[in-house]
């Protein structure tokens, strides 16, 4: 069996390339307001340079997109210009972009970088910053390649090939998201309180019909001044907007748009009153999925911001269990009492665990006791 091998991604990560690119391109944020920022980031991606637009404002569906398609710069004056309404230049560039190729073979060394960038794939390098992930390192071993990175400051773990594979979901949602008619939404806070009554009586659909519209414009905003600069009242409104939205989606079964809403909740609450419950959400829609690790953190991030004990510790028992963290697991059943939880659960839990350490947890009881 070949020994593991760990090849470091600080080299070759590509965190704010776009927005990068953006601060020498004058046309930059109307290009985002009109293609959607994700788009004209495909559309760099993808070797398409916009070089004219016909913006209809009345029927925004009827804008025109002139582009030419070229892998080099010395070959623009050579390729003919392209027409296509703006939804149909958004489908070229996620059919571009959605297509299922082979990575290249695994690096063997660490300072060959144009091998790893082959064998990740270098579109989905530049994909994965525009939806939210930083990558860290790679690991190479017998079973195949994993990933390490990080999203929305929760350290996670993929497979190569599903990471390669969620990146092109991503894009296909991307799609089916503008064609809902998303990037046209307006925002309306005074729906958030109509938003709260449908959640609080189980009504998905009414939550996604007042606010589905939401998360890709506020998408775009946080990318602005103004959505940096926002003021803390209206953050804890929007967060909380998108955290009612993100679990009516996946309380409607629509598991991974429910997550990136919630994603995108994190990052409006920051350290807001609101975040605490973002991150609940978030942690509590991964154990629906039995990812129970990944859970983990977004559960410990909830608790630290002083989440409701009764609610998070249970949880994060549930997790830490779920992982065979039967010490840790007991920690949290402990502070889940301290909190009022209910009893009848955490009993269940906590026999599972003394019967799983068996003998070693009165060893480390009697280490620890006083």
């Amino acid at each position: 069996m070949a020994p593991a091998r760990v090849f470091p991604l600080e080299s070759i990560r590509t965190d704010g390339w776009f927005e990068r690119i953006g601060e020498g391109i004058g046309s930059f944020q109307t290009l985002c307001e009109v293609i959607g920022a994700r788009f004209f980031a495909f559309a760099m991606i993808a070797g398409a340079r916009i070089v004219a637009l016909t913006v209809d404002r009345r029927s925004p569906e009827n804008t025109q997109v002139d582009f030419v398609v070229a892998s080099d710069e010395r070959e623009l004056e050579d390729v003919a210009t392209q027409r296509l309404s703006i939804g149909d230049f958004r489908r070229r560039l996620v059919n571009a972009l959605s297509v299922d190729d082979t990575p290249g073979p695994a690096p063997t060394r660490a300072t060959d970088q144009e091998a790893v960038q082959k064998h990740i794939g270098v579109r989905y390098l530049l994909l994965a910053p525009i939806f939210g992930y930083s990558l860290n390192s790679l690991n190479v071993d017998s079973f195949g390649s994993m990933l390490t990175l990080r999203r929305d400051g929760i350290e996670e773990l993929y497979e190569l090939e599903e990471f390669r594979s969620r990146i092109r979901l991503h894009v296909r949602e991307e799609l089916q998201r503008a064609e809902r008619g998303g990037q046209r939404g307006s925002i309306d806070l005074a729906k958030v309180d109509e938003a709260e009554q449908a959640a609080s009586g189980g009504d998905h659909h009414r939550v996604l019909e007042l606010l589905g519209s939401w998360p890709a414009p506020l998408a775009v905003f946080l990318r602005t001044v103004e959505g940096q600069s926002l003021q803390r009242e209206a953050r804890v409104r929007i967060a909380r907007a998108l955290a009612l939205l993100g679990s009516a989606c996946i309380g409607l079964g629509e598991i991974d748009r429910g997550q990136e809403i919630l994603r995108l909740a994190v990052q409006y609450a920051g350290d807001t009153p609101e975040a605490a419950d973002v991150y609940t959400r978030l942690g509590r829609s991964m154990m629906v999925t039995r990812r129970f690790g990944e859970a983990i953190a977004p559960l410990r991030r909830a608790a630290n911001l002083g989440a409701d004990g009764r609610v998070i510790w249970p949880l994060l028992a549930t997790a830490f269990a779920e992982r065979s963290w039967w010490l840790a697991a007991l920690a949290a059943i402990d502070e889940a009492r301290e909190s009022g939880a209910e009893e009848q659960e955490l009993a269940l839990l906590s026999a599972r665990c003394e019967q799983n350490l068996g003998p070693e947890l009165e060893a480390f009881r009697k280490l620890v006791e006083p």
